[in-house]
């Protein structure tokens, strides 16, 4: 079996942390159980490219408790749990290609060996599986039926290669399912991006002002946390119904050339380029703290700030701090890269439970329906997010109502009156 990681002596440190992740995934498990006694996934072969956490390992069990054969790389290099790569490689014989800090040439040669695997099916958080062989791995493709998305910023590319008519299989968007985005993106990177922040930092958010790049459903998720931790929350925006919606949610809203002058902590979680550039870190005060959790570090322009800077320093683990000219220090979180995987755990295994299901679902759909399905950009099927929705509130002990004949008669209907 072919693997890269950085030792499997921590196999068993991964193994424990995975099984504590796994108590909190029950929606997953039971997928699992399914799996194991039916084998839906046999003979399929999934190359998938997602942050290594222990989340992600028990993803990685329900596939292969499925009869899948799986090739697991790192879709950011400063996301991955060494302990559990190793427990995946030394106790569950999946081959995993990722190290903690791996460097760019690393990355993109893991991703190829996790290619290597020949995929019927690519499982994407980012789309870099499904770029890559679009532009490089083009022979792989008469065996693919379909990938899946995990991720925002993934969709975003992967839908604009379908309208420019480029987008060589089909693909699954799990992010847009809203057992996802609904709860994935609003309350994981909520809580796990404060997280990172405090744990790289420690420093207390009462009373700071915390300035949020991009009011999605994961901005929303960090606005939140930060005022629920007692930060006076900005949030700057492009859009004018989120930015109206952010000011009527109570929060308030201004250009980020403003922001900048007034923010003691930045986050950016828009998927877009130099959101945070020279002109605003210019504008900063001294000893301001940036970050991103939205996906690469491009939403941070990380080349002009250095060269605005005289001297660079790591100050702590996960803190480097820039000393400008002017003698002003702006320090840089995790590289720019996701601060809640960089520096903390990344989500909690509940948020993530639903999030995987829809993964496993996903890859069952493909597998049954992968010959049929079109070169384009497809939302989870309504019955898979309604069923992990009813799994995760039975998991939860909670009960709903069910609607009376008449009352579906009565919704459906035109003629009956008020």
């Amino acid at each position: 079996m072919e693997y890269d990681v950085k030792d499997l002596a921590l196999a068993e440190k991964g193994r424990n942390r995975v099984e504590w992740a796994s108590q909190g995934m029950p929606v997953l498990k039971a997928i699992q159980n399914r799996f194991s006694d039916e084998k839906p996934l046999a003979g399929v072969r999934i190359a998938a490219c997602l942050h290594v956490t222990t989340e992600t390992a028990v993803l990685m069990q329900t596939l292969k408790a499925g009869g899948a054969k799986v090739h697991l790389c790192a879709s950011n290099p400063l996301s991955t749990q060494d302990d559990v790569a190793a427990f995946l490689v030394a106790d569950e014989d999946i081959s995993v290609f990722s190290i903690k800090g791996e460097d760019r040439d690393t990355y993109y040669s893991h991703i190829h060996q996790a290619l290597d695997l020949r995929p019927h099916i690519t499982m994407d958080d980012g789309a870099d599986l499904v770029s890559t062989i679009h532009a490089e791995r083009r022979e792989l493709l008469e065996d693919i039926l379909a990938g899946t998305e995990e991720t925002t910023t993934g969709v975003i590319r992967l839908k604009s290669m379908a309208t420019a008519g480029v987008l060589a299989y089909p693909i699954v968007a799990v992010n847009d399912a809203n057992t996802k985005h609904l709860f994935d993106n609003r309350y994981g990177t909520g809580q796990s991006t404060v997280d990172g922040i405090i744990r790289a930092t420690n420093r207390l958010l009462a009373g700071s002002t915390f300035v949020v790049a991009g009011y999605g459903w994961c901005g929303r998720g960090v606005a939140m946390r930060a005022n629920g931790m007692g930060a006076k929350v900005i949030v700057t925006e492009i859009d004018p119904l989120r930015a109206l919606e952010a000011v009527m949610d109570g929060y308030q809203v201004m250009s980020m050339l403003k922001a900048a002058e007034l923010g003691d902590i930045f986050c950016t979680v828009t998927g877009d380029i130099k959101v945070l550039r020279k002109e605003h870190f210019v504008a900063m005060r001294d000893g301001a703290i940036v970050c991103n959790s939205g996906h690469f570090n491009v939403e941070i322009d990380l080349e002009s700030l250095a060269e605005m800077s005289e001297a660079k320093r790591q100050i702590r683990e996960d803190v480097e701090e820039y000393r400008l000219s002017s003698g002003k220090r702006i320090n840089v979180l995790g590289e720019g890269r996701l601060v809640n995987l960089a520096a903390a755990e990344g989500h909690p295994s509940s948020v993530m439970d639903m999030s995987f299901a829809n993964q496993a679902l996903a890859a069952e759909y493909v597998k049954k329906n992968g010959s049929t399905l079109q070169k384009k950009v497809y939302g989870v099927p309504e019955d898979i997010d309604s069923e992990i929705g009813r799994l995760k509130l039975a998991a939860m002990g909670v009960e709903i109502d069910i609607l009376l004949p008449e009352q579906e008669k009565y919704l459906a209907s035109w003629d009956m009156g008020t």
